[in-house]
């Protein structure tokens, strides 16, 4: 099983909003992309300046269905939404 790991840091304007919004368009994925077996999206409770604003855990059963995934119009166009709204992320990819 494949683990892919993604947090993003938002811009301060809407923040709220934004976090709130990225939320629903990401969960909304697991319906909509076949190789995606599972999502958990996490808004950040920490608050301390190391935070990152959002979290998201999704697995998948091979590094190719990752790349189908990350390749698909509907991830593609929650990908544009999140590149207008925050200034950093960070990802990791690692076999369980």
């Amino acid at each position: 099983m494949i683990v892919h790991i993604v947090m993003f840091k938002f811009n301060k304007q809407d923040k709220e909003a934004n976090i709130a919004k990225t939320k629903v368009m990401l969960e909304a994925l697991v319906e909509k992309i076949e190789p995606l077996k599972s999502m958990e999206v996490g808004i950040d409770i920490n608050g301390s300046e190391r935070a990152m604003d959002l979290s998201l855990y999704s697995t998948f059963d091979t590094m190719e269905d990752l790349k189908t995934y990350a390749t698909h119009p509907s991830h593609l166009e929650v990908v544009a939404f999140i590149k207008e709204v925050t200034i950093e992320s960070k990802v990791v990819d690692h076999r369980l």
